[in-house]
């Protein structure tokens, strides 16, 4: 009797397990007004596609400022603030740190109707920029944000100083082997998402099942929304940057970037857009970071590569240390 229990007691405890996680979920703001930011957040009104938009962002200005700035561009399935540990040692070291919130992102406006162009985003930025009299700047782009950090340095290649690249998106052009999907299949796709299904895809795609507490935040972020009763608008904005994402590819310029450029790899990492799409064949040779960071690498003139090992697609959370020592070391030179 107490063997057939067993599977019965286990399964209710990991519902229960499930159920106060859910349960202790924050409903959170289309903008995040709810949500602090680890430094001060200004905006930027911007005019653009016929709209009024607000273009969230952080300006820290360290006390010994050495004269030197650097932009973080964000990835898809986050925001500014888990930038906070990486404005914290750059600071240190007397960089002005520039992070904004992407149009669709964070604490900036969700539009209803929005055309998504990585020169959109870039240009928004370069505003940005203007605005708060920067002329010249580091970039670094981490996955989403490595293409967008890729556009914005082939654009403004007289304003991006350094460029530098942590376990970007786009080094490989999956539309040759996944099938193209409409934005409202993407759409539907994110209307469906939940805390569950959020932690295991981070689970298995950015951790290799090793969790740690201090990831619940950023799953907390994104199932947060799901709670508010706008959510498909921000369904909507993800769909559409999944589009942008799946649609214009950076790989085939790499060869046109003219910055010093420094690639931090984690080789474990496998993120790759689609892969549910493909024949389990085919997921095999998606995302493999172990070569492509190798590969990048040869493409770029006058880039550098460092690969971490054992590390996923998040170095600056996974294992901040070997992701900050070569960064600052670049940013020196």
């Amino acid at each position: 009797m107490k063997k057939s229990l067993l599977p019965i007691l286990t399964l209710l405890f990991s519902f229960q397990f499930i159920t106060a996680q859910t349960d202790n979920l924050q409903w959170l703001d289309i903008e995040l007004s709810n949500y602090p930011y680890p430094y001060a957040v200004s905006v930027l009104e911007l005019k653009i596609q016929e709209q009024d938009l607000k273009m969230a962002y952080m300006d820290v200005k360290p006390e010994n400022y050495n004269g030197k700035n650097i932009v973080l561009f964000h990835g898809k399935n986050f925001n500014g603030a888990y930038w906070k540990t990486t404005i914290e040692a750059l600071t240190n070291e007397g960089f002005r740190v520039i992070v904004p919130d992407q149009i669709g992102f964070g604490k900036s406006s969700k539009p209803q109707h929005f055309h998504y162009t990585f020169q959109q985003l870039a240009q928004n930025t370069k505003t940005l920029l203007d605005t708060l009299k920067v002329e010249k700047t580091a970039i670094l782009g981490h996955s989403m944000g490595g293409m967008l950090a890729t556009r914005f340095a082939l654009m403004y290649p007289k304003m991006t100083e350094k460029f530098i690249l942590e376990n970007p998106i786009g080094l490989e052009d999956w539309k040759l082997i996944v099938p193209y999907q409409p934005v409202e299949w993407w759409y539907q796709n994110e209307l469906k998402k939940s805390y569950d299904g959020i932690k295991k895809y981070q689970l298995v795609n950015y951790y290799d099942n090793k969790w740690k507490p201090e990831y619940d935040q950023w799953v907390n972020l994104l199932a947060g929304w799901t709670l508010n009763s706008n959510y498909k608008i921000i369904a909507w904005n993800n769909a559409l940057t999944y589009d942008m994402i799946f649609t214009q590819p950076v790989v085939y310029e790499f060869k046109n970037i003219t910055a010093p450029t420094l690639l931090i790899i984690g080789t474990r990492d496998r993120t790759a857009l689609g892969k549910p799409l493909v024949t389990e064949e085919g997921q095999k040779t998606m995302g493999l970071y172990n070569e492509l960071g190798k590969k990048t690498q040869k493409e770029i003139p006058n880039s550098e590569l460092v690969e971490i090992e054992n590390v996923g697609h998040l170095p600056h959370i996974e294992k901040f240390e070997s992701f900050i020592k070569p960064l600052i070391r670049f940013l020196k030179k």
